[in-house]
């Protein structure tokens, strides 16, 4: 998939578990808009409000990663060879 740049055999499983589990929603678009353009019909898809509360969670978990991991790593020493703590 172009967006994505993973095999639409990775990205579907994924959309139908998230379906199945009430965080996104899809519907498929009027077959005569496709009609009009000569290609296979398009399956939409939209986060429901589940999802979003989801998304915005892993979102502000993630930013505050963002903010702990500078702090951290510098603290982080290698291990060294042969030696176990």
């Amino acid at each position: 998939m172009d967006a994505t740049g993973l095999p639409s055999g990775t990205v579907y499983p994924i959309l139908r578990r998230l379906d199945r589990e009430g965080l996104v929603r899809s519907r498929w678009e009027a077959e005569a808009q496709a009609r009009r353009e000569q290609r296979p019909t398009r399956r939409y898809y939209e986060l429901t409000a589940a999802g979003e509360r989801i998304l915005a969670d892993a979102l502000n978990r993630y930013r505050a990663l963002q903010e702990i991991v500078p702090r951290t790593l510098p603290r982080i020493r290698p291990a060294r060879r042969g030696v176990t703590s």
